[in-house]
């Protein structure tokens, strides 16, 4: 890399700590003037480097031998000096990976209830096709793979996942103060019994649980992502599962993922939960499956991210699984429950009262020893909770302004000392027009750990569902590459939204029979495919230049073939895998962009669709390079 560009992200990490973004304070963890940042060395260059880093005082955090890189905290005084090191080629951000946030809703356990998801994706069609309730003889169920989640942890405890083949790294990986990692494993593995829900792998893959979030749900760091996915390889995982994102790109972290994808990981994460076209990482890495989420009319949800490096989706609104905890807010009036939920960073507990209206609570009241019945709109529950705890009032309860209940929140940093929950629309004004001047008794109550169920929404939850089918899919054929794997979930996705594929569901909705079938033979036939034409252009610019490549499928008859999902890879001035489906003509294209090397080839390594075989001896060409 020419010096220019490595005193570029140097001045761009300056500026970041002077306040040009407002999570900048987010990258001095180090605290004392520090600024933690992953630092690219050349080969056999480690011992320098490491020397000048502790010259300056720098901490070093992890070190990736692999990539020949470390994450180190240094001095920001010492930024410009390092920079100048002869043997140093990068100094970027080590940005912050968040998990993804979900919005649950309660759930109540009994008898075992199948998430809808799971017939969504085709699993059952996999191993219970016939729906007795019993895994049929001989199919597959996952259970010679091992998906590693990299997430908050897992309750191992939990009665749905007792019987689930778990190991982990470290202390404190077979607990989760945060829940998140529970209903992602719920999701992927949970028992096939007789309570609870069951898993796409009904409780037969094997996991490796790497905790790297806390009960808090703190961020972490890119370089932090980087040793858990390293971990997982470690441990013999086939598959990563990340339900987690962060905004920004890093150099070294997706060439630790490019690693793992050549040496035969495949990996899994969340497209992200904003409802914007902006790409989260590791996600939108090519090295990594990036996963959108879908409701149960296999309708894109509007939170999840949408952009060209959508690959899959799958289902994310409305997924129940387990957690660790049970969460219990209730008003009970006249010897009925009626159930609602905790208002955040509100006080827990239970408390009694006659039961009076306040109305929109947006001013004080009459309410000692009350309990406050509340109409949501108007001022933030904040100030609800507030004016009903400065009148003396013992609890407050929050209905909705619109049908059902809601999720509501004081805001970080804020509290009360009295109990606040919410209630729907529906029981909020029943009880305003037939209860007023009963006692009613409120209880708000989280325990944990405890074996429970809840809906949740989000790319996180989306995201297991696609780890276990592959891990469902590949476990049928062990021997197939995670390349030929993720071809097979690609070209067998039921396409939905536009005609292929498409920002907003990728290549569809992934679908565990079609893709199994498409692995094994199931679907297959007597045509065949091959590469009948490469052609490239190029466009060169001052100091980089671009290279696009042109791919020609043909069948056995040299006829065009449409949608075929063409996997490829550059080498020299460009590396990675990509990976584009062929449209009407019989064609796709893939671009190398932004290069500063003087050539670079690209070489099909598969081509796949649902019904055909692919022919490599037939291939006319399989690779081209191109020269600046």
């Amino acid at each position: 890399m020419k010096r220019s560009v490595l005193m570029l992200s140097i001045i761009m990490i300056v500026a970041l700590l002077m306040g040009t973004l407002n999570v900048s304070n987010a990258y001095t963890s180090s605290q004392n003037g520090k600024t933690r940042v992953l630092v690219q060395f050349l080969p056999g260059k480690k011992a320098a480097v490491q020397g000048a880093l502790n010259g300056v005082g720098a901490e070093i955090h992890y070190e990736f031998d692999d990539l020949n890189a470390m994450a180190v905290s240094i001095p920001s005084a010492a930024l410009s000096g390092i920079s100048r090191n002869p043997n140093i080629v990068l100094i970027e951000e080590d940005a912050p990976r968040y998990f993804v946030s979900t919005m649950p809703s309660a759930a109540t356990a009994g008898s075992q209830t199948v998430p809808y998801g799971i017939d969504m994706v085709q699993a059952r069609d996999v191993w219970d096709a016939n729906r007795d309730g019993v895994v049929d003889t001989g199919a597959p169920t996952g259970s010679n793979r091992k998906i590693c989640i990299i997430d908050s942890g897992m309750y191992t405890g939990h009665e749905d996942l007792t019987g689930v083949s778990t190991t982990g790294y470290g202390t404190g990986w077979n607990s989760d103060g945060l829940g998140h990692g529970t209903h992602v494993a719920g999701t992927i593995v949970a028992m096939n019994n007789a309570f609870g829900v069951v898993g796409v792998t009904p409780g037969t893959v094997n996991l490796y649980i790497v905790q790297v979030f806390g009960g808090d749900g703190s961020w972490i760091y890119s370089s932090t992502l980087i040793d858990a996915a390293n971990k997982c390889y470690a441990a013999g995982a086939n598959i990563i599962s990340m339900s987690l994102s962060g905004t920004r790109a890093s150099t070294t972290e997706r060439r630790g993922f490019d690693t793992l994808y050549a040496n035969g990981v495949l990996s899994v994460a969340a497209a992200s939960n904003d409802g914007v076209t902006a790409y989260a990482y590791p996600a939108s890495y090519n090295s990594v499956v990036s996963v959108g989420a879908l409701d149960s009319n296999k309708a894109w949800a509007d939170f999840s991210n949408y952009n060209d490096q959508v690959e899959l989706s799958a289902p994310g609104v409305g997924v129940l699984s387990t957690i660790p905890y049970l969460d219990y807010s209730a008003l009970t009036v006249d010897g009925v429950t009626y159930l609602g939920n905790h208002i955040e960073f509100a006080a827990r507990g239970t408390a009694s009262g006659a039961l009076v209206y306040g109305g929109l609570c947006d001013a004080t009241g009459a309410w000692s020893g009350k309990v406050v019945l509340c109409e949501r709109g108007t001022v933030d529950f904040l100030t609800k909770v507030m004016n009903v705890q400065n009148s003396g009032g013992v609890a407050a309860v929050i209905y909705n302004n619109a049908p059902g209940n809601f999720f509501g929140t004081l805001g970080e940093g804020n509290s009360s000392s009295i109990v606040a929950i919410s209630l729907s629309q529906e029981d909020g004004q029943y009880l305003v027009a037939n209860k007023l001047g009963l006692i009613g008794s409120v209880e708000s109550a989280l325990s944990w750990p405890v074996s429970n169920y809840e809906y949740y929404d989000g790319t996180s939850m989306a995201t297991p569902h696609v780890s276990a089918v592959a891990a469902l899919i590949w476990s049928a054929k062990p021997t197939a590459t995670n390349v030929e794997i993720r071809n097979a979930l690609t070209s067998t996705a039921l396409d939905l939204g536009a005609v292929g594929r498409d920002v907003y569901y990728g290549y569809g909705l992934v679908q565990a029979k079609a893709a199994l079938d498409a692995l094994v033979g199931g679907g297959g036939g007597d045509n065949e495919i091959h590469v009948g034409a490469l052609s490239a252009t190029k466009s060169v610019k001052p100091s980089k230049w671009n290279a696009t490549v042109t791919i020609t499928v043909l069948d056995q008859n040299n006829t065009a073939v449409s949608g075929v999902v063409v996997t490829g890879s550059w080498s020299g001035a460009k590396t990675g895998t990509v990976t584009c489906t062929t449209g009407t003509t019989g064609t796709c294209s893939v671009t190398a962009s932004n290069m500063t090397g003087t050539s670079v080839t690209y070489t099909v390594t598969n081509l796949a669709k649902t019904g055909y075989t692919y022919n490599a001896s037939a291939n006319v060409v399989t690779s081209i390079t191109v020269t600046k």
